[in-house]
């Protein structure tokens, strides 16, 4: 084989992987269904979500003009979760019945996820923008309230990963120690 064809096999084999990685994240990034449990059992973290955003909103004492805008943020945010799950569905739908085809159309697949990649991050600007709105009607005591919130919010998603780090070294790392020790 000439340097030529090894080099083109090599970046048509980069090309593919990075498609299928591609690919297969967002087939993997599949929702759970109705009745199904996804992470955390039944509800997962969107309940937990839920009842925090439902604590900050007691917290933080609203006047109309506020609340008008925080259900505005509120309804965008389910509304674009929605229509996101939906274009994920979509993706995947088009993806099984590509694999049908005797030969996968990798151009055809790579526009289809670019399209619902466009379309996810439109949505997901409409609902920060719709979120900063509320943001920015709130006073400086409220904007305290929220940023303590988040803060917190943080901590525990970074608690969260050193757990889940220490886990895999644990996993990982047993794994690791095993396969060097001789038998």
């Amino acid at each position: 084989m000439s340097n030529m064809s090894k080099k083109t096999s090599r970046l048509l084999a980069i090309a593919a992987a990075s498609l299928s990685i591609g690919v297969g994240v967002a087939y993997a990034a599949q929702p759970s269904g109705p009745g199904e449990m996804g992470h955390g059992g039944a509800g997962g973290w969107h309940n937990h979500f839920k009842q925090e955003l439902n604590k900050l909103h007691g917290q933080l004492n609203l006047n109309a003009d506020q609340e008008k805008l925080w259900q505005t943020a509120l309804d965008t945010m389910k509304q674009n979760r929605e229509a996101m799950r939906a274009n994920r569905k979509q993706m995947h739908d088009q993806f099984r019945s590509m694999e049908q085809q005797p030969i996968l159309d990798l151009n055809a697949m790579h526009t289809a996820h670019q399209k619902i990649e466009q379309q996810d991050a439109q949505l997901r600007e409409q609902t920060s923008t719709a979120w900063l709105n509320f943001y920015n009607s709130l006073n400086d005591q409220q904007k305290t309230t929220v940023s303590t919130s988040l803060k917190q919010h943080f901590a525990k998603m970074e608690q969260r990963h050193e757990k889940m780090r220490e886990r895999w070294q644990h996993r990982h790392g047993d794994a690791a120690a095993s396969a060097a020790k001789p038998s």
